[in-house]
């Protein structure tokens, strides 16, 4: 499968050095179910969608171990097989990474989801390098794919940290400016309550002494 050159913009001059690839020109018929292509329209929250991205890559990832492991049979391109499944493994991170991309400039929350990123994409990327480093009799057919699939992987990770670090910077300034309306919100209904207590006094002052109040001249 041919890699295509990093795209020049991505994530804003932030994450320019991680040089994520763009959406192959694939149809999304070719990589996803259509259950899976529902749950990816329903899934709008920005973290949400990362996140089941996330676990429909592990899925390919798991079939793919899954099929290799088996016994191979003779009738079957066993290997243009594999090649498929890793195909779409890069098709659905590339998707991932487009959705990360259209959400940072967005400003969309995304942290909950790169952590999520995070936390998995490791873990995805030992089990493709212990692919690459256990060859079997199909890996001539899959080499490509594979190799495809580690660098877009590795990219994603480079990408998300540098995501993840802005946005906990961004959002973590929003939260202290946040805080600090509603701390100007209490303190003005706290001055508020002290002046209707201060002038409810005098109000009974005036009233205890004789002095006509307001109300009463009206």
């Amino acid at each position: 499968m041919k890699r295509l050159r990093p795209i020049a913009l991505v994530l804003g001059a932030v994450l320019l050095a991680a040089g994520w690839p763009g959406l192959r020109a694939q149809d999304k018929g070719d990589f996803l179910t259509e259950e899976e292509q529902d749950k990816l329209r329903e899934a709008q929250d920005p973290s949400d969608r990362i996140k089941l991205y996330v676990e429909l890559a592990q899925a390919r990832l798991n079939r793919f171990e899954t099929f290799r492991a088996n016994p191979a049979d003779s009738s079957y391109d066993n290997g243009g097989y594999l090649a498929k499944v890793l195909g779409q493994y890069v098709s659905v991170t590339d998707e991932m990474k487009n959705w990360i991309e259209d959400q940072y400039d967005r400003k969309g929350d995304m942290r909950a989801g790169l952590h999520a990123l995070l936390d998995a994409g490791p873990k995805q990327l030992e089990q493709l390098r212990r692919i690459q480093q256990t060859p079997d009799a199909f890996a001539a057919d899959y080499k490509s794919s594979l190799k495809d699939a580690i660098e877009d992987l590795t990219d994603s990770l480079d990408g998300a940290t540098q995501a993840l670090a802005d946005q906990e910077k961004k959002f973590g300034a929003l939260k202290r400016e946040q805080k600090a309306e509603v701390q100007a919100i209490k303190l003005r209904e706290k001055e508020e309550k002290k002046r209707t207590k201060e002038e409810e006094k005098i109000k009974k002052k005036e009233k205890k002494s004789g002095v006509p109040t307001d109300a009463d001249q009206n």
